[in-house]
């Protein structure tokens, strides 16, 4: 966080200076990386002291101010004021850190990597009975599969009956 503190009609102590960073650096927990500018002015004018907050995270600002009989007081009412701001427009901060997180090219690594290959991870032995492709579909729909493997009764051959994308069935049958 990046602090810069100004002031009219007033000069600002090192302890004022000391507690406001204090105070802000509290902030800190709402923001990741540096690019926080937080601009801090204290300003008396005749018995009335107060303290503006301005807070910029990546083009997005926040602001708060205080008046009363002195800056200290002032302080413990901006800060919480600005994380309820924060918090408030939380989303809109996160949103644009997330956008932003694209605007630079890619570099991508190359590293050697080995390619996973399809492995047998499940074997399964069944009986084929023999039936017809209308049993089939039947058994197909009452088992809840994508496809179903059966012996047909006519041609005593193994056929792969299986769903299609548009809901339809087909039908593998080979040739002899």
């Amino acid at each position: 966080m990046k602090l810069e503190i100004t002031s009219r009609n007033y000069e600002v102590s090192e302890r004022l200076k000391q507690i406001t960073t204090q105070k802000l650096s509290k902030l800190d927990k709402y923001f990741v990386g540096d690019d926080v500018k937080v601009k801090v002015c204290f300003k008396k004018e005749a018995s009335l002291f107060t303290t503006e907050v301005m807070l910029d995270y990546a083009g997005k600002f926040v602001r708060a101010t205080a008046s009363s009989a002195n800056f200290y007081d002032n302080l413990d009412v901006v800060v919480p004021k600005l994380e309820g701001q924060i918090r408030k427009h939380r989303t809109k901060f996160d949103k644009h850190q997330k956008n932003s997180a694209y605007r630079d090219v890619a570099v991508f690594e190359t590293a050697d990597r080995e390619e996973k290959k399809g492995e047998i991870v499940k074997e399964k032995k069944f009986k084929l009975t023999p039936m017809t492709v209308e049993e089939a579909i039947d058994e197909m729909e009452l088992l809840g599969h994508a496809f179903y493997v059966f012996l047909e009764a006519k041609t005593n051959t193994v056929q792969v009956l299986y769903l299609r994308n548009d809901g339809d069935l087909g039908l593998i049958e080979p040739e002899i």
